[in-house]
């Protein structure tokens, strides 16, 4: 287990209290015991301090005035905190090993290091980095890529051809790489149309549990580097999701849709197909994105929770509300008539 000096080296950062005060976890500070590392991000949670049982505290030194306990001193706590979750990491390790039910082609070109896990299947000509680990169940199609220091969570599917950068961290059971959903009408019905084009992610990406990214149908879909992705999103065919951008849950991109760089998507937000979504752009959840949006900012659409009968009103005077547009633009223009008679007269 660490100590207090070990945290504090590791993060670079000034301390005081006893540097060997062993440290068994992290905690949230109202929940926090004698043996745990806590921190403020926030300073109107200051006023607890005290009243935690936290064994250190990780905050701004300008904060901890009133506050005698070990602390670790940092500008920005929270990310501090993000960095020192790696000191008590306690996920399990990769063996290093293939388990013995693994089904790997004789073309497949594994690097230093790679693990792989029961029962997974590893198709022709695949390619795994160093350090690659495939986890319990992983389907990985024909001629795929992997990257070194990657992770695939057990489930995950991967589709041919798909390539995945350095660094990636994918959730159990996403697919990546089905097809997208093209269909021609005729006639009889639908003729399908072939996604000929692949998934491309980029270095240091994480994507979440149960997400589907399809293959694009000419041109690739592409996730750019440092892009994280929560659980139970929709990616189609030929989207592209600009570097740096983060995208929360139950988010869904129709096929075409390009999210520019540095944008975060608020939950349950829905995009229509062949939009471009400037840089630095953030979206509420629930946001209905139908349009591009060419300017930096905060963007939001639909309406707050509210007592149902309120809402059932405003959705009847909603319904109205084209009638309505009408009504004043006929009196608008009746008043214009109105106001040119008089100035003749």
């Amino acid at each position: 287990m660490p100590t207090l000096v070990d945290v504090a080296t590791s993060l670079n950062l000034p301390f005081r209290g006893d540097a060997g005060l062993v440290l068994e976890r992290m905690a949230p500070l109202e929940s926090a015991s004698a043996s745990d590392l806590s921190f403020v991000a926030q300073k109107k949670f200051v006023s607890a301090l005290n009243g935690s049982d936290a064994g250190a505290i990780l905050l701004p030194e300008a904060w901890a005035d009133n506050y005698a306990g070990p602390a670790i001193f940092s500008d920005n706590p929270y990310a501090d905190f993000a960095r020192a979750t790696r000191l008590f990491d306690n996920r399990p390790e990769a063996s290093k090993r293939v388990h013995d039910t693994a089904v790997v082609a004789d073309s497949v070109r594994l690097g230093d290091g790679v693990t792989i896990d029961a029962g997974a299947v590893i198709e022709e000509d695949v390619v795994l980095s160093d350090n690659v680990w495939v986890g319990a169940g992983v389907w990985i199609g024909s001629g795929a890529e992997v990257g070194s220091g990657s992770e695939l969570r057990p489930g995950v599917r991967l589709y041919h051809n798909t390539v995945l950068g350095s660094d990636v961290l994918v959730h159990a059971n996403t697919v990546i790489g089905s097809d997208g959903f093209g269909f021609a009408p005729v006639a009889t019905g639908w003729e399908k149309i072939l996604q000929l084009g692949s998934v491309v992610v980029g270095d240091r990406v994480e994507i979440g549990a149960n997400c589907a990214i399809d293959r694009g149908a000419l041109d690739d879909t592409v996730i750019e580097d440092d892009v994280i992705i929560d659980n139970l999103v929709h990616i189609a065919h030929g989207v592209r999701i600009g570097r740096q951008s983060a995208v929360a849950g139950q988010v869904g991109f129709a096929g075409g849709a390009h999210l520019g760089e540095r944008c975060t998507v608020g939950g349950q937000a829905g995009f229509a197909g062949h939009l471009t979504i400037a840089n630095d752009v953030h979206i509420g959840g629930q946001g209905r994105v139908a349009r591009g949006v060419d300017e930096p900012g905060h963007y939001a659409s639909g309406t707050s929770l509210m007592p149902a009968r309120d809402w059932a009103k405003n959705a009847a005077r909603y319904e109205k509300l084209y009638e309505l547009v009408k009504r004043v633009e006929r009196l608008e223009k009746q008043l214009r008539s109105d106001t040119e008679e008089e100035k003749d007269n």
